[in-house]
């Protein structure tokens, strides 16, 4: 494993450091030691910045990312500082930019906390990591199954950098047993868990034993489902880190406040280089199979996993997310309490009565298109604006716009008898026929929903 390293002029001079040039009998300080289950810490932080030493191999079967420091000759000069209670750190940064969350991340951890890299939009950690002048790590989780334009965006990323990613493998023996038993792509019938369990968690697993801490890019807007919550620092509520237990690992969220568009306007503006699948429509960018573009009003999160639940969209490196009152939500099974959507005087409510009534009617007086929607679904609120525009101007026109809410209770009667097979399913009732005609395309902007509702009326 190669470790990343950079920083600033400033906080190194006269030093470099390759994987030729690494000493055995550099000094390893200790970084800090951490007993968060308790909410109390103490952390032995050095003054003088230090910078991480390559190493060229790994102990055999010691996949966890143990961390190699290279101090100056200079004698190390410690002090004890207290640490604050976590949950009030992430109030007291709740308002805090990026820069500074990334610096205090840093500054607290030094070289026990390292960046997750994804290979998307989250090159911007890095780019802020760089901005403190601190010394930094980054590691990735090499699937084995990514885009050819990830790979050559990691390569682009660390010589623009002039670091090194630590990318950390799948187990082969794992990875062959479930390809060989049920095939390349048994994602597609019973779910990515599996996979990503062996190709992602477990890996991820082994990197953050080394750790205290880690960064990563999540961002509230980039999954309402699953992701509304997440706080710029917390206890990490799923993996353990260097000491074991729970508390033992932190998971910072720096950019966690910050909308999609102002994370681009960042990249612009520092001339950071980005995945080339971004121009191609990709916008959360994973493994290639479970990957693709999204399409005008469909919310970025809808290109991973779309044949699955928008409530599934965690691969596990999250799954602290997925609260446990929503285990339900995620199987389909019960409501939420969540404010209703496509709320407009042009739409018509239909309760089960209702749409039963509808579907029984063998020639109707109107031609009728609905909406199957669950109010929690990202997609069905990215598709929002949309479908009321419709609605308005399909007014008085001779069809009737409509809205049925079909999780919970009505999840099983939709899926058997109105073809639901993910939210939203959009249903179009013509006048002089018995059989609803599913709309088959993604693209969900008015234009296209409007060429389907002509070309049927």
């Amino acid at each position: 494993m190669a470790f990343s390293v950079t920083s600033s002029p400033a906080a190194i001079s006269g030093s470099s450091f390759s994987r030729s040039s690494a000493s055995s009998d550099l000094k390893i300080p200790q970084i800090g030691s951490f007993r968060l289950a308790d909410r109390h810490a103490t952390v032995n932080l050095s003054q003088k910045r230090c910078a991480v030493k390559p190493v060229n191999a790994e102990p055999k079967r010691n996949d966890s990312m143990l961390s190699h420091a290279a101090t100056t000759s200079a004698p190390e000069v410690s002090e004890k500082v207290e640490v604050e209670d976590f949950e009030q750190l992430a109030k007291e940064l709740n308002n805090a930019s990026p820069l500074e969350i990334m610096d205090k991340a840093l500054e607290k951890f030094g070289n026990d906390i390292a960046i997750a890299f994804s290979g998307a939009e989250d090159v911007a950690l890095i780019e802020y990591a760089k901005l403190t002048g601190r010394p930094f790590r980054v590691f990735s989780l090499d699937t084995g199954r990514l885009n050819p334009e990830t790979y050559r965006f990691f390569d682009e990323v660390e010589k623009h950098y002039g670091i090194r990613i630590e990318y950390m493998f799948p187990d082969a023996v794992e990875v062959q047993a479930l390809v060989r038993s049920k095939g390349l792509f048994s994602f597609y019938e019973d779910g990515h868990q599996e996979c990503c369990r062996v190709r992602k968690v477990r890996p991820l697993r082994r990197a953050l034993k080394g750790l205290r801490a880690w960064i990563t890019g999540q961002r509230k807007d980039q999954s309402p489902g699953t992701r509304s919550e997440v706080p710029v620092v917390q206890v990490d509520p799923v993996f353990e880190g260097l000491d074991g237990g729970y508390g033992s690992l932190l998971k910072w969220n720096p950019v966690a406040n910050v909308d999609g568009k102002d994370i681009w306007n960042f990249l612009r503006a520092m001339n950071v280089p980005v995945n080339s699948l971004h121009a191609q429509g990709f916008v959360s960018i994973g493994c290639e199979p479970c990957t693709r573009p999204v399409l005008p009003g469909q919310h970025e999160r809808e290109g991973r996993w779309w044949w699955e639940d928008a409530k599934a969209k965690e691969c596990g490196l999250h799954k602290g997310n997925l609260k446990e009152d929503g285990a339900a939500q995620v199987n389909g099974n019960g409501a939420t309490t969540e404010s209703d959507i496509f709320n407009s005087q042009s739409l018509v409510t239909l309760s089960r009565t209702g749409i039963e009534n509808l579907a029984k009617l063998e020639s109707r007086k109107e031609s009728w298109i609905v909406v199957l929607y669950a109010p929690w679904c990202p997609f069905c609120q990215a598709m929002e604006a949309s479908y009321v525009e419709l609605a308005e101007k399909l007014a008085g026109s001779g069809v009737k716009v409509g809205k049925f809410r079909a999780d919970g209770e009505q999840k099983e009667y939709s899926k058997n008898e109105l073809q639901l097979g993910s939210f939203p399913t959009i249903l179009f009732f013509p006048k002089h026929s018995a059989k609803p005609i599913k709309y088959a395309s993604e693209k969900r902007d008015v234009d296209s929903l409007m060429a389907f509702v002509n070309a049927l009326r």
